[in-house]
């Protein structure tokens, strides 16, 4: 009897080990998505709410890093056969090192829905190697200006409408240092803080898109006049940044503008939603970059903020594509520009906030942040190089003439045009 009994424990527990997962009425474990944005938690935690409501027995895990580890932790999970079943990717070349079929699911055939995404966005979920897109874009940023009204009102600084020329920012900015207001919030203790003024103030002064176009073509190289022409403008506004600005960090500009001890701030749109949930009281208004000459159109420098992709090795394909494909959907789409105040990169989305309405107006003269999305594909990238350049000649240490030819010089290690330049 004991025999019998044992024979069929024994093949009970052989039959458990073999038998699908929740077949024999255990629970699945649940999907992990892995991520950097923990500041965006209650809304992906609401949208994974709702689609588990919409899919019975399926169960995600929203899990979040710290942003400047992130990359290091996925790499070296992936690397291992391992990491989430859902994964937030970043773009372009911090994209490539995980834009492999062996890593991630290629969705050009999974994903209908990216068939009606605009180019431009997916350009920044493709794989330079194979050319498939592995990622579902979701968020389009846009570099700009926010100004309190409140402050430029104190000083009789009239608000721009939409843009201000180069010099009457200038004049603006004296004369809010002139009423003891700090006229910018801007720091340069953090390089790529000082390389998104760049991507602000640089464009109107570089040509936007007709230069950016020029020099990835290998037609013109960062020591041209144009883009040294604009890079001696953007030092221009070091008279007006906090005293000390060169030990200010990032979080110490956001703090300067939140608690109105500053009257602009030169950055991205994606501080909108975070600056209104820190002070609500805030009457914030948003520009684009100073222009050259009265009636011009300003460039505004856009991107790809990242993606949603698909671990290859995930055991819950079936589940992560169809989560996937949700992010790809307009109720998606719609709920994170309502909630995030971002612009998502699903078509169709309705840009309801009327500051985002404007930026997205705007865009229709967009031009792609240069070295972002035409520089970061192999080291040294020219992000790397012009943040550290734009930190010595912030610092008085380096000319625009020089930061043009150590940029120029680094990326020629790699972009075979620069080569002999």
């Amino acid at each position: 009897m004991r025999r019998q009994i044992w024979a069929l424990l024994t093949g009970v527990a052989l039959l458990a080990a073999l038998w699908p997962a929740g077949a024999m009425g255990q629970a699945r474990s649940p999907m992990t998505f892995w991520s950097w944005r923990g500041e965006d938690r209650a809304f992906y935690e609401g949208m994974i709410k709702k689609f588990e409501a919409q899919n019975p027995g399926v169960s995600i895990q929203f899990q979040t890093f710290k942003p400047t580890e992130y990359n290091t932790v996925l790499s070296a999970a992936m690397q291992a056969g391992k990491g989430p079943d859902i994964v937030h990717l970043r773009a372009y070349g911090a994209l490539q090192p995980f834009a492999r079929p062996e890593f991630l699911v290629p969705l050009d055939d999974k994903v209908p829905e990216l068939k009606t995404f605009a180019r431009q966005w997916l350009d920044g979920a493709r794989s330079q190697a194979d050319r498939k897109v592995y990622g579902v874009p979701f968020a389009v940023q846009a570099l700009v200006i926010f100004y309190n009204k409140k402050l430029l009102r104190q000083a009789g600084v009239e608000a721009p409408r939409p843009a201000w020329t180069w010099d009457q920012f200038l004049a603006a900015l004296r004369t809010l240092k002139d009423h003891s207001i700090t006229p910018l919030a801007n720091g340069g203790k953090e390089g790529w803080t000082l390389e998104v003024a760049m991507g602000v103030l640089g464009p109107n002064f570089y040509g936007g898109t007709n230069f950016y176009e020029a020099v990835t073509r290998g037609q013109t190289t960062f020591k041209s006049p144009q883009f040294t022409g604009a890079l001696a403008k953007l030092a221009e506004i070091r008279p007006y940044m906090p005293q000390g600005f060169m030990g200010v960090s990032y979080t110490d500009m956001q703090q300067l503008f939140i608690n109105e001890q500053a009257a602009m701030f030169v950055g991205g749109i994606w501080e909108l939603g975070y600056f209104l949930s820190q002070n609500a009281s805030l009457d914030i208004g948003i520009m684009p970059g100073p222009v050259a000459r009265p009636g011009d159109t300003p460039w505004i420098s856009s991107y790809d903020d990242g993606n949603y992709g698909v671990n290859a090795k995930t055991p819950h394909m079936a589940e992560a594509l169809k989560f996937i494909r949700f992010t790809a959907t307009r109720e998606w789409g719609q709920a994170f520009t309502d909630q995030l105040k971002q612009i998502s990169a699903v078509p169709g989305v309705e840009v309801r906030d009327p500051l985002l309405k404007q930026v997205v107006g705007w865009m229709r003269h967009a031009t792609p942040y240069i070295m972002l999305v035409g520089f970061r594909w192999k080291n040294p990238t020219g992000s790397e190089l012009i943040q550290n350049d734009l930190q010595g000649l912030f610092a008085g240490r380096l000319t625009p003439q020089q930061v043009g030819e150590d940029v120029t010089r680094g990326l020629a290690s790699w972009f075979a045009p620069f080569k002999g330049q």
